[in-house]
């Protein structure tokens, strides 16, 4: 059972992976994956070695063919020769044989359920009786002992990575496009592992929708108790995206699971070089597990909340907080900044003084204030300390805010709440594992039964060359909390030089990635491989460039036909390599062109967008 308050890392089995060992008592491993033809034998190990050298403890290729899985022995002996001994992870799609082959020359083949023996999907329904399916599930496990029995005479560990935008037809259509089937299709391969003794195994499931990745994993994590599994899990948010929405997105999910204690090895997947994920994935990591052994946290669980199946905690509505709104940003401030209009703070913190907007503030601006300069101003709300609580009812105000932490007398502030609807609880912590404090805070007002709207405030201290830092560090502790449905709003606060604005940025950031509030265009762009049939980075930024005034709108990017129809089910527009110098192009699953030249398919993209969309 997962603790909700105190961090312990997951117990999982070891596995070995060359001279890296995961999973048991071994430290989170980091990895990327390579973006050059696993055939251009010196480009792949000069790519290996600059992962290696970032921090990098596997290397990941793409092996479509035989070709590439035979040219894994001359890459592994070239990069041997040169004395890096890291190893070697071989992904394969489509083709059990290429698998077979992989697995003499790597240390770890990669396999997906979602086409390892069925067919390529065509999102169509298909039927089946009881005794159908499992003659289905018949052709898995012989197509499976083959390469169990390679695996197990080369000493090569196998991982099996569900990609949320890969299920087979099979599986969407028995259980649906759902975390379940999720589950299901990762549980079908490793009981055919647990029933061969095959101990060698390690356990992905990735989506490019956070909420859904996050919520399989837990579920699979619940399944394998269940059946007395512990394998490692590899984390990873796939078709991240690059820059900054990239990485807060990759933290908001990996971060959500890894606070939890789940997770052996993580990749942290950019639509960037592959070395510069690694300084990501690496401080992600190191950022979590510093909380290990951190003092007690006492909490005790809602009895009704629902950690697989988690929703909204169930809040009233405060002025424009709480109940089914979206999620409110803060920051802390002076009142005179001035921001992008759509990524403008729905309140700015100004402390013990009044807000100064003589400049271009918007009358719309709301503004928080130290409750003993509260003088009623319009759009202006105090804030008390717990130490003031008595003082709130004399304060005439629409709305309050409230500060606690946990380990505040509860019959002190529940009784506050209870008699003041009109507050909204801002929850602060200043334990090593914040996370589990402002959990336990929460849970103990949901056994109270009080419904006020709660904010979660998150503070550091970085300096503006360490932006990066902070996007990832608050992405991350913000994580479970939006996966749980405890939060009504977002306060970022810190103590440095980084603008205003790109704090703000960030929070809206953490929100969209969660999928909690939209605020600009998302792009579902993968990190690129040796199957990738065009030039990615320059693609992303020319679509970027074109489409980024089209809030809410979801596009996806992807360099090849693996995972691309599937993830387009998730976006609302598609652009996938189809052959060398060829796109297709698709609304949502539905592929609208096929084939089209590069040079022709971003602006065929463009029009296919403003057809769908005149008023853009």
């Amino acid at each position: 059972m997962t603790d909700l308050f105190n961090y312990h890392r997951r117990a999982s089995s070891e596995v070995r992976v060359g001279d890296t060992p995961m999973g048991g008592s071994h430290p989170i491993r980091v990895q990327s994956m390579a973006t050059v033809s696993t055939n251009d034998t010196e480009g792949a190990a000069e790519q290996a070695i600059r992962i290696i050298e970032a921090g990098g403890e596997y290397v990941r290729f793409t092996t479509q063919g035989t070709r590439e899985a035979d040219n894994m022995r001359n890459i592994s002996m070239l990069l041997r020769q040169k004395g890096y001994t890291t190893p070697l992870v071989a992904d394969v799609h489509f083709n059990a044989r290429v698998a077979e082959v992989a697995a003499q020359w790597c240390e770890k083949v990669r396999i997906n359920p979602g086409n390892y023996v069925d067919p390529g999907r065509t999102f169509k329904h298909l039927e089946y009786t009881d005794e159908e399916y499992a003659q289905e599930l018949q052709k898995i496990e012989e197509r499976l002992l083959p390469l169990l029995r390679i695996c197990r005479e080369h000493h090569t560990a196998i991982r099996i990575g569900v990609n949320h935008g890969s299920l087979s037809d099979r599986i969407m259509s028995r259980y649906g496009d759902t975390p379940a089937g999720i589950v299901e299709s990762c549980m079908e391969f490793l009981r055919i592992c647990q029933r061969e003794q095959f101990g060698d195994v390690v356990i992905s499931i990735k989506a490019s929708n956070t909420v859904v990745m996050v919520q399989s994993v837990r579920l699979l994590v619940a399944e394998m108790e269940r059946e007395g599994m512990c394998y490692p899990l590899h984390l990873g948010v796939t078709e991240a995206g690059e820059g900054e929405d990239g990485r807060i997105k990759s933290a908001v999910g990996i971060g959500a699971l890894l606070a939890d204690g789940i997770g052996d090895t993580v990749r942290v997947s950019l639509s960037e070089a592959p070395e510069h994920e690694i300084p990501v994935a690496r401080h992600l990591v190191d950022y979590i597990t510093q909380r290990a052994s951190h003092p007690m946290i006492p909490g005790q669980a809602y009895g009704e909340f629902d950690y697989l199946h988690p929703e909204r905690r169930h809040t009233i509505d405060v002025e424009n907080i709480g109940g089914r709104q979206v999620p409110v940003v803060i920051v802390s401030g002076k009142g005179d900044e001035v921001f992008e209009e759509d990524l403008r703070p729905d309140f700015i913190y100004t402390g013990n003084q009044l807000p100064i907007t003589e400049k271009e503030s918007p009358k719309s601006q709301r503004y928080i204030v130290d409750f003993g300069v509260y003088d009623g101003s319009p759009c202006t709300y105090p804030i008390f300390p717990h130490a003031a609580m008595p003082l709130i009812g004399a304060v005439n105000a629409p709305m309050k805010f409230l500060v606690l932490e946990y380990g505040v007398n509860p019959d002190d502030y529940l009784a506050c709440l209870k008699a003041h609807p009109e507050v909204v609880v801002v929850v602060v912590s200043r334990h090593p594992n914040r996370l589990g404090e402002q959990r336990a805070l929460v849970h103990e007002m949901m056994r109270a039964g009080v419904t006020n709207p709660v904010v979660m405030c998150q503070a550091y201290a970085h300096s503006e060359q360490e932006k990066g830092d902070l996007q990832i560090e608050a992405a991350a502790d913000m994580g479970a909390l939006m996966m749980d449905g405890l939060t009504d709003g977002i306060w970022l606060m810190n103590n440095g030089d980084i603008p205003l604005a790109d704090i703000a940025n960030t929070a809206f950031g953490i929100l969209q990635a969660a999928r909690l509030r939209t605020t600009k265009t998302e792009y579902i762009s993968c990190p690129g491989c040796g199957r990738t049939l065009y030039d990615l980075q320059s693609t992303i930024a020319s679509i970027k460039a074109a489409t980024a005034h089209l809030k809410g709108l979801k596009i996806g990017i992807m360099g090849c036909i693996v995972n691309g129809p599937g993830e387009m089910a998730d976006a609302d527009y598609g652009y996938v390599g189809a052959g060398p110098g060829r796109i297709s192009l698709y609304r949502q699953k539905e592929c609208v062109e096929r084939n089209i030249p590069e040079s022709e398919a971003v602006e065929k993209l463009l029009q296919l967008i403003k057809k769908d969309n005149p008023s853009l």
